[in-house]
């Protein structure tokens, strides 16, 4: 007697579990240093307040206040310099979130432009001190050769320009990403794909 089609299912469902648990400890590393530049003010503007002013004053922060937030669109090098060649974008927001502490909450995507992960993101959260030496963030996912990308970036200011409104931030990124077939897929999933018809 042939297996119905919902068996059929199972055991590819099965099967699927098994690989994936069986290449779990598999994934490729990748470390990337970026230098991203905000610069907040003047023709070349890159970060704009979207938030200003509306909490308390902020207790260290001189002319800061409490939920202050901004977008970015902040170029990223792969030099510590602004000169240096551009190989990305980080776009997205980041919010004085603590009304002791000189703390940001981040959200970002890096768009990578050039290099072996053209075309790629990854994305980053978490809670940063600004003036700290090395502050953690999570990466969080990606997209592209980075999809499913996970791991920590340290995120350090090298430059500080208060007079220009200028800042220079290092990301040294160390996260990791599953094996990818050329085609752009997983393996297992086209293996899924067949057992299932």
């Amino acid at each position: 007697m042939a297996p119905s089609s919902s068996t059929k299912r199972l055991v590819a469902i099965a099967v699927v579990t098994f690989l994936l648990a069986a290449t779990s400890g598999h994934r490729q590393p990748v470390h990337l240093r970026l230098y991203m530049h905000d610069v907040m003010r003047g023709p070349g503007t890159t970060a704009i307040h979207l938030i200003h002013g509306v909490g308390p004053p902020h207790d260290v922060e001189r002319g800061a206040y409490f939920g202050d937030t901004a977008a970015i669109d902040d170029v990223v090098t792969e030099e510590p310099d602004a000169g240096s060649r551009a190989v990305g974008r980080a776009q997205g927001t980041y919010m004085l979130a603590s009304q002791h502490e000189e703390v940001l909450t981040v959200a970002i995507t890096v768009e990578l432009t050039a290099g072996p992960y053209n075309g790629s993101t990854f994305s980053v959260a978490g809670r940063v001190g600004v003036y700290d030496d090395k502050a953690e963030a999570a990466v969080v996912g990606g997209t592209g050769r980075l999809r499913r990308a996970a791991g920590y970036l340290t995120w350090r200011m090298v430059e500080l320009v208060v007079s220009e409104k200028y800042v220079m931030v290092e990301l040294d990124v160390h996260m990791s990403v599953p094996p990818v077939s050329a085609a752009g897929g997983n393996w297992w999933s086209s293996l899924l794909l067949r057992s299932i018809n």
